[in-house]
């Protein structure tokens, strides 16, 4: 199920949100499959519940969508350390950095996220910025 891809929790949210271009694009990509983590689904959740005001129910039937087609890597003590690394590495936040180490370990080569630099390569990954034209 890997791909090579991570999807951080923003393209998820777009697959939800009324932008139909953001949406059309988060959808494309993530139907091909790729990885995820634990921390993603929280975020997603997080943010459907407070932002979004979806009910758990929607929640619960988005992220089955997500998870049939995206492998869901868990945050270990291992992510953890290498997130604190890379958070002091590159001066990335926390929640940033998580992600990154969670990809890195999955063996991912490419990061989608509209948080960080474009084309930016860290520890073998590859940030993609799939919004950009």
């Amino acid at each position: 199920m890997n791909t090579g891809a991570f999807f951080d929790s923003n393209m998820l949210i777009y697959v939800v949100s009324e932008d139909d271009a953001k949406a059309e694009m988060a959808e494309k990509l993530m139907s091909g499959g790729g990885t995820i983590s634990v921390q993603v689904l929280n975020e997603f959740a997080w943010v459907s519940s407070r932002k979004l005001k979806k009910t758990i129910g929607e929640i619960r039937k988005a992220l089955s969508a997500v998870r049939s087609v995206c492998q869901v890597v868990p945050v270990d003590i291992e992510t953890h350390d290498l997130g604190l690394d890379i958070a002091e590495r590159y001066k990335f936040t926390t929640y940033d950095s998580m992600l990154v180490a969670a990809a890195v370990r999955a063996s991912c080569t490419v990061f989608y996220t509209e948080d960080l630099q474009h084309g930016q390569r860290i520890e073998g990954l590859t940030v993609r910025n799939p919004f950009i034209s």
